[in-house]
């Protein structure tokens, strides 16, 4: 037998082998060949195969430790499979659930809810607090399913009447007399942890030895603070609130002590409005109340703020929790640090981690990527030494045991490739325009003088970003951009000091270009097909290129709705309904506006005008059409000019996708030669820029083999593959987003394990093929272990 020669013919020689071996030293929990519990056939919704295994295995996981993490790609039903959990886990009984939820997915959470648990009812934690107007809603009130529609109705009350006993034994006792079926809370994260307002609390002594000076109220004595004990003065009061510790010895020398104990400098202004966080309240007055906890796009709450913090108070006072995200993991072994202490502590401390900067640092070492860089100056003289300086600085990586040591054990992972065939057909592509000649005439220009400056201030962070973001932006609003800045430090004057780095040219404003005709042309060829677009473009506000647009399309008589940061996050799902209800067929927005939790299944065809160069939102944005819920193929367009910065960004995305989809298991070889430096976009765009590194490469080139690795990993051969079609009947219009609800569907495809442990896709299409239609025979699909 030869020696393998890369990772890839390993993978393909011993991959069976490997796998046989994972699975007998570690066994899932819930495997897809073990019984589901009777009480998935209880809820309203069935779920899909894969779906059921992994809420089994949440219910199984929280039979051994309190907390829980479900791992799933955007659309593949994360609150579904949660609720699901819950139902099974409570075996039937009634409880009490908190979920935690980005405001924009209030309303949808609560419609999940009632069109999975039966007999449910569902709740708004609206704030505690007192009413700013007439219609400001305050406390706890129940929400009811009107043709669709979540409305306000039924029980009114607050988190102050819930933790009551009054003649009961205990608050949760008197809450069963009240509701005798599964009750549903649900409180968006930005009122969770909205606090009350306060100020600085102490006094000015008026008389004795200290007249004149800034005193503690709870001691009478200046202030001192830190290791220098310096008196504070009534300027140090700024911003932050500041505390003192005081007791211990009275005197220096004296016998007589005191309890030491923590003196805050700030009170609650009550002057103001008044309010308390909900989920500190919770955490504080209601421990053990709630049955479980639900912390949904938990990727969003690793920093240290307060919406991080209120995840960690929900893990404290619920019985079980579990988190959901689809990117769990931003590519920095350290963005897990947070996460995983509040939701396993004790593990944290056990493994010798310590809560702070310190952990953190640790963590990383043991599970990350540091590098460290020796800068040394050169001598100015031949009396005068070197001067070397070092620095610390973290890079994109993490280490296989940081996933063996915490994330198995705690997440349950689902992939769309598990439930592939209960969705339609999928197609990215990308769309390359030649610009016109004066627009490709200005460009080279600004060009020029960026490369220039780049050489002149190599590794200027100011010169980078707004250079390159300027060269994104200019041949799609090509006027207006005026002169462009940089700042450098001066060391002579000690000041941060301005300079230029390029001159734009102004072109004619009212003079429709080549990509905005090509985008016109691709909106009016969906429209005839029937199909309704979605356009994302990311320079939309200082610059408004959305409603350049939206001028251009409705000179071709097209109405375009542009969704704005205005319409608070809360009400962007309403706004869609309204405008679906007018008629609007177009619709333009930024896509972080929509990256999470939003169904736009009602928009068949996604544009995208501009990209950016995040490549999170691209992957979130891009998957809003194509979820549970879909009945028609969706197409996802990328439209940039050739030879172009824009061309450079969607080339080294494609490249870094195909890398993401290496760590996951599908293999390309040049996804993983890609893998080459650790630079952010910012800094991969600034240095092929320069170097011309990818003169020649084609965009359309490396997301055609990015669609290829797609169709392999979903068991779609080349000869399988076809142009999409609008077979499917046409949704209605007055639909709400998320509420189809998709008939069940055969196993979940293999071809994902199969083809990540070395079987050729071959083998893997024969054995799918294979498969008897029978639901035992379904439960037999090589799912890899969930936990």
């Amino acid at each position: 037998m030869s020696i393998p020669a890369d990772l890839n013919d390993y993978l393909r020689a011993f991959g069976q082998e490997l796998a046989d071996r994972i699975l007998q030293s570690f066994p899932p929990l819930q495997g897809a060949d073990d019984p589901l519990s009777p009480l998935l056939g209880q809820l309203l919704r069935e779920p899909y195969p894969a779906q059921a295994v992994a809420a089994m295995g949440v219910a199984r996981r929280w039979e051994q430790a309190r907390t829980a993490a479900l791992i799933a790609e955007c659309g593949a039903g994360k609150t579904l499979i949660a609720l699901a959990a819950m139902h099974v886990h409570s075996k039937g009984k009634p409880y009490t659930a908190l979920a935690m939820v980005p405001p924009q997915l209030c309303d949808k959470t609560a419609r999940e809810s009632f069109l999975t648990l039966p007999r449910v009812r569902v709740f708004f934690i609206d704030g505690l607090r007192d009413p700013t107007h007439a219609k400001a809603q305050v406390g706890v009130n129940e929400v009811k399913l009107r043709n669709g529609r979540i409305v306000r109705e039924g029980l009114h009350t607050s988190l102050t009447e819930l933790r009551l006993r009054k003649n009961f034994a205990s608050a949760r006792e008197r809450w069963a007399s009240i509701c005798s079926t599964p009750a549903v809370f649900v409180v968006g994260r930005d009122r969770g942890k909205l606090g009350y307002f306060w100020r600085h609390a102490y006094g000015i002594a008026c008389s004795g030895r200290y007249q004149g000076s800034v005193i503690n109220p709870d001691s009478g004595a200046p202030v001192i603070i830190g290791e220098a004990e310096e008196r504070l003065l009534a300027s140090d009061f700024k911003k932050a609130k500041l505390g003192e510790i005081i007791g211990g010895k009275y005197s220096e020398g004296s016998l007589k002590e005191r309890r030491r104990l923590y003196s805050a400098l700030w009170q609650a202004d009550g002057n103001k409005i008044r309010r308390f966080s909900p989920v500190d309240y919770v955490g504080r007055y209601m421990n053990s109340f709630f049955d479980y906890a639900l912390a949904d796009e938990v990727h969003e709450l690793k920093g240290d703020t307060a919406q991080g913090n209120a995840l960690g108070t929900l893990a404290a006072c619920a019985k079980r929790i579990v988190v959901l995200t689809g990117t769990l993991l931003g590519g920095y072994a350290d963005e897990l640090f947070n996460i995983l202490f509040r939701l396993e502590a004790r593990k944290m401390l056990e493994e010798g981690f310590e809560h702070g900067a310190s952990g953190v640092r640790a963590f990383t070492e043991v599970y990350g990527l540091l590098e460290k860089v020796t800068v040394i100056e050169p001598a100015d003289n031949r009396c005068s030494e070197a001067r070397v300086s070092k620095r610390v600085r973290r890079r994109p990586g993490a280490s296989p045991l940081l996933f063996g040591r915490f994330l198995m054990g705690l997440g349950a992972f689902v992939s769309l490739e598990d439930i592939s065939e209960a969705l339609p057909l999928y197609q990215e592509e990308v769309v390359s325009v030649e610009m016109d000649p004066q627009l490709q005439q200005a460009y080279e220009e600004l060009e020029k003088q960026i490369k220039e400056a780049l050489k002149e201030h190599r590794g200027n962070p100011s010169v980078v970003s707004t250079a390159l973001n300027a060269l994104l932006l200019f041949p799609d609003r090509p006027f207006g951009l005026g002169d462009l800045y940089g700042f450098e430090y001066n060391p002579e004057t000690q000041q941060r000091e301005k300079f230029l780095i390029a001159e734009t040219k102004d072109l004619d404003e009212d003079f429709v270009y080549a990509k905005e005709r090509k985008l016109v042309e691709e909106v009016k060829g969906e429209l005839e097909c029937g199909r309704r677009c979605q356009i994302f473009a990311v320079y939309s506000q200082k610059r408004d290129v959305l409603g350049r647009l939206a001028r251009i399309l409705a000179q071709e008589s097209i109405r375009v709705a542009v969704l704005r940061t205005e319409v608070p996050p809360e009400a962007r799902e309403a706004w869609y309904e309204r405008e679906l209800r007018a008629g609007t067929r177009v619709f333009a927005c930024h896509p972080k506006l929509v990256q999470t939790g939003l169904d736009l299944v009602f928009c068949e065809t996604i544009l995208f005008y501009e990209t950016g160069y995040s490549i999170y939102v691209l992957r979130q944005a891009s998957r809003r059409s194509w979820r549970i819920g879909q009945t028609r193929p969706v197409k996802v367009k990328f439209l940039h000019y050739d030879e172009t910065m824009q061309e450079s960004c969607l080339r080294l995305m494609g490249k870094k996708l195909l890398v993401s989809m290496a760590m996951e298991g599908k293999f390309s070889a040049e996804g993983l030669q890609a893998v080459d430096d650790g630079d952010d976009m910012l800094m991969a765009m600034a240095r092929e820029l320069v170097t011309e590194k990818g003169i020649g490469e084609n965009a359309d080139a490396i997301w055609r083999q990015l669609q290829k690795r797609r169709q392999e990993v979903f068991g779609v051969g080349a000869a399988e593959t076809r142009p999409l079609s609008d077979e499917a009947v046409e949704p209605v219009l007055d639909t709400a987003p998320g509420m189809i609800v998709p008939p069940p569907s055969g196993a979940p495809s293999l071809a994902t394990q199969m083809l990540m442990f070395g079987a050729s896709l071959e083998s893997a299409q024969r054995r799918k093929a294979s498969r008897r239609s029978t639901a035992v025979a379904a439960k037999t699909s090589n799912q890899l272990a969930l936990f």
